[in-house]
């Protein structure tokens, strides 16, 4: 076995990594970018060099590099956990070639599968099911528009070095094709550096399963069970489980089986992961193989029992498979979120920032029999309060995982730990992973890849203006916090903000504001105690313990328990699973504020200019396309809000751009009468 390894990635995965090998007692070197020198990989491994600045093309993408530190440091192995140079076969190569042993499969089984087009014509010859498609080198615009049409619409593009969604397209009609294609390739060049692309049916109503296989370097291969990825938002997983609901034992096995055969086509070693597109009717396709660890790999842990990484690790050592195929069981249901800094409300748009609170759910809370399982419950996380969330890299805050008895347990126990879980400083998914959770078609296990868009009623429902008790919590906190500071056990009462007043009660207007609503508040100061008037109602609130962000209220009688984090005006209040964010609205600090410049459309990112559709004094129409950008390897469209005359284009193409930076400006048409 290893006595050290080097570890070529970042956040979760290289903490994930470093977890295991330190149980195991191997010795692990981080490598890090300037953006990360205070991150939590480089905290948890041994050691850590610098290789780079932020850019991951500058820094994690540097294979020489990388194996440059591995060799000075002693290391005799390197994880490339996923993404990065994970499925780079020449890196594979160049591992070999410094003596160093690549954990992961051989460079000719990456190669095999890294084109998707050339996977697919390997995957004919081994006899498993495909889509209808066209997946050869031809790339003429032309001749790609003539095979969709041919394949029938709606048709699916996808960049065939590619995954994680980026790179891909769905595309209803001819006459969008060219348009799409474009997009298409630009965001396939700038993610994998190969804009080739193929097209192939777009199923309706599919479902997303993958099976995890393992192979060893003595010709044995087994499959660790399925794993149902449906649950997706822009073709990227947001919710996985294992085992997928409703699946026969008869075509588990038949999927397994063909998986299996897809690895030992290509003389797979190690972990890796089959991707079947299935029908409601049980039929299923070969999509593609990732050569390398999944992010959902935890689901499988927890139903299998396994760790996965000690198996990449024992296998990439010369040692044979721990368990073979009759000895694999399926144990109960697992369920992974993954916990994004995205605003799924804006298209989920990815957030940036720094956690100033974050508190994950307490691992208690999930005991089975009295007794806590340690499988129960898990946080796979590369970040910690304090930390940012960067514009270079991947928005993930943590992958939270439960497990059940059962699927309805493992739902339940979901749903409890996503109400605990806070996060404060930027945007988060966790409200709504939670309605996802909870919501009729997910529960009842009505799954394929277009859930969220055919539930947006229920997954996105109209805001409700925050309740009197939540108002209440928010308010108390300003109070609490405006008291003055006990010195010698004297306070003076002339420095007392609680309302101290020799004949008089003093009476004071406060104003919280959500996007959608308005909260005035009448404060009345009693002695122990403070009388609010709201459009709700009034209540008498008396304040019965407060530590820290944690506040119990006495409201008319009733206990109301929450806990608020004060970010600058902004109250965020966490009460019954529920995140409220209330902007207290200053009167002082606002007098005289000027409004806010218009007709002036922004950034909502960091990020760079990849195209300009319009020049200064073009019409458009209200939705047409204005502005191309990238950010965190997404293609961001800036439209038209309605129609009118463009005034003038701030950046050109290639341009860097800051978040709230205006890119150009826009005149409004008016209509006469």
């Amino acid at each position: 076995m290893f006595t050290k390894i080097l570890i070529a990635n970042r956040g979760e995965i290289a903490c994930r990594v470093a977890a295991t090998a330190r149980r195991m007692g191997i010795k692990t070197v981080a490598v890090y970018s300037e953006a990360d020198a205070n991150a939590k990989h480089v905290a948890v491994c041994d050691e850590a060099v610098l290789i780079g600045p932020a850019p991951a093309k500058e820094s994690y993408l540097l294979g020489d590099k990388i194996i440059d530190v591995a060799l000075a440091t002693g290391a005799q192995a390197i994880h490339p956990g996923y993404g990065f140079l994970s499925e780079n076969s020449d890196f594979a190569d160049a591992c070999a070639k410094a003596g160093l042993v690549f954990i992961g499969p051989p460079a000719s089984a990456i190669r095999a599968m890294g084109s998707k087009s050339a996977a697919k014509t390997l995957m004919e010859k081994a006899k498993v099911p495909l889509v209808p498609g066209y997946h050869g080198e031809n790339q003429d615009a032309d001749f790609l528009q003539n095979e969709a049409d041919r394949i029938g619409y709606p048709v699916l593009l996808k960049a065939s070095a590619g995954g994680g969604g980026k790179g891909m397209r769905v595309i209803e009609h001819s006459v969008d094709f060219k348009a799409a294609l474009a997009s298409c390739k630009r965001e396939a060049i700038s993610s994998f550096g190969d804009d080739k692309v193929l097209a192939e049916k777009y199923l309706q109503r599919p479902r997303h399963i993958e099976i995890q296989v393992f192979a060893d370097s003595y010709g044995d291969c087994v499959y660790l069970f399925e794993r149902d990825c449906s649950v997706q938002r822009r073709h990227q997983k947001v919710l996985e489980e294992a085992p997928a609901p409703g699946m026969p034992s008869e075509r588990r096995a038949a999927m397994g089986e063909a998986a299996v055969a897809a690895a030992k086509a290509v003389g797979y070693v190690g972990a890796g992961t089959v991707e079947f597109i299935a029908n409601q009717d049980g039929s299923f396709y070969f999509m593609e193989m990732n050569t390398r660890l999944q992010v959902e790999h935890p689901v499988t842990e927890m139903i299998t029992g396994t760790d996965l990484v000690e198996w990449q690790l024992r296998v990439a050592a010369g040692e044979k498979l721990p368990l073979q195929q009759s000895e694999l069981k399926i144990h109960g249901h697992a369920i992974e979120a993954r916990v994004y800094a995205e605003n799924p409300e804006k298209g989920f748009l990815p957030s940036i920032g720094t956690l100033r609170h974050a508190r994950t759910p307490d691992a208690v809370n999930f005991e089975l029999g009295g007794a806590l399982d340690p499988a129960a419950f898990r946080i796979d996380s590369g970040v910690r309060e304090g930390d940012t969330i960067s514009p270079f890299y991947d928005p993930m805050i943590a992958k939270m995982i439960v497990w059940g008895r059962d699927r309805k347990e493992a739902l339940a126990r979901m749903a409890q730990a996503l109400s605990e879980y806070q996060i404060v400083g930027l945007s988060s998914n966790i409200a709504f992973l939670k309605r996802l959770i909870e919501s009729q078609a997910f529960s009842s296990a009505e799954l394929d890849t277009g859930l969220i868009e055919r539930n947006q009623a229920e997954l996105f429902p109209v805001p409700l203006p925050a309740s009197l008790a939540v108002v209440s919590l928010a308010t108390a906190a300003l109070l609490c916090s405006e008291r003055a500071v006990v010195t010698d056990g004297k306070m003076d009462p002339w420095q007392d903000s609680q309302g101290w007043r020799m004949n008089s009660v003093l009476q004071r207007a406060l104003q919280f504001d959500e996007e959608t609503h308005t909260h005035q508040v009448e404060v009345s100061y009693l002695p122990d105690s403070w009388l609010l008037q709201t459009a709700a109602g009034s209540v008498i609130v008396h304040v019965d313990a407060i530590a820290h962000n944690d506040i119990v209220l006495k409201i008319g009688g009733q206990t109301v328990k929450g806990t608020v984090v004060r970010d600058g005006e902004h109250f965020h209040v966490f009460s019954h699973g529920v995140h409220t964010d209330l902007h207290y609205k200053d009167a002082l600090a606002h007098a005289g504020e000027a409004e806010a410049e218009t007709g002036r459309l922004t950034a909502p990112m960091p990020g760079k200019i990849v195209a300009v559709m319009v020049a200064s004094g073009q019409e458009v129409k209200k939705g047409e396309p204005l502005v191309i950008m990238e950010a965190m390897k997404m293609e961001h469209t800036i439209a038209a809000p309605h129609d009118g005359v463009v005034d003038e284009v701030l950046y050109a193409v290639g341009d860097q751009v800051t978040e709230g930076a205006p890119l150009l400006a826009f005149k409004q048409e008016v209509k006469q009468d």
